[in-house]
């Protein structure tokens, strides 16, 4: 019994831990987005710019399109969600160098929309693509086109015997 005990008290304590946060819907979703945010950029960053024109089908974007797609989505995306109008970083960049800039760019202009989420703005309307979301429905989207884009880009990296982000080894260094 005193086992059982015991075991309740610190089941309900690390749950009290969760229900405490003052935002948890949004401090979760934004936990998402770092994850998905941060496997795109590594996977630009590991790739080689001599790579970025490759291409695995003629019928489908080279790499570098995939980081200026991923820039250009991910800004209008978090765009609707601030109620701004989007740019598009990526916008005739072609070089490395240029779509990582973007890609960054993009990722710190949604950032802030993340950083400015709470539970109780989650649920505030907002126009994307011409229909009516809520503000957390809209940045889940973000999270699950980049999410998407990625597992776009893993067969370019694997067809040119580069490891992607989440198939290194644990305890690989990370950029």
């Amino acid at each position: 019994m005193k086992i059982f005990a015991i075991t309740m008290t610190l089941t309900l304590t690390g749950a009290a831990g969760l229900f405490a946060q003052s935002n948890p819907l949004s401090a979760e979703l934004k936990q998402q987005y770092m994850n998905s945010r941060n496997v795109i950029m590594r996977a630009a960053e590991k790739v080689p710019e001599s790579e970025y024109g490759f291409k695995p089908a003629p019928t489908v974007r080279n790499f570098g399109e995939e980081i200026g797609h991923a820039a250009q989505v991910q800004m209008a995306i978090c765009s609707a969600a601030k109620g701004e109008q989007p740019t598009n970083p990526a916008e005739g960049k072609t070089s490395k160098a240029d779509l990582m800039a973007a890609l960054k760019a993009s990722s710190d202009y949604c950032d802030a929309a993340y950083d400015s989420l709470t539970d109780a703005a989650a649920a505030q309307p907002v126009k994307m693509f011409g229909r009516d979301w809520t503000r957390l429905g809209v940045l889940y989207f973000n999270v699950i086109h980049n999410n998407e884009t990625y597992g776009t880009m893993v067969p370019y990296m694997r067809i040119k015997n580069i490891v992607p982000p989440t198939s290194e080894p644990r305890g690989a260094a990370k950029k």
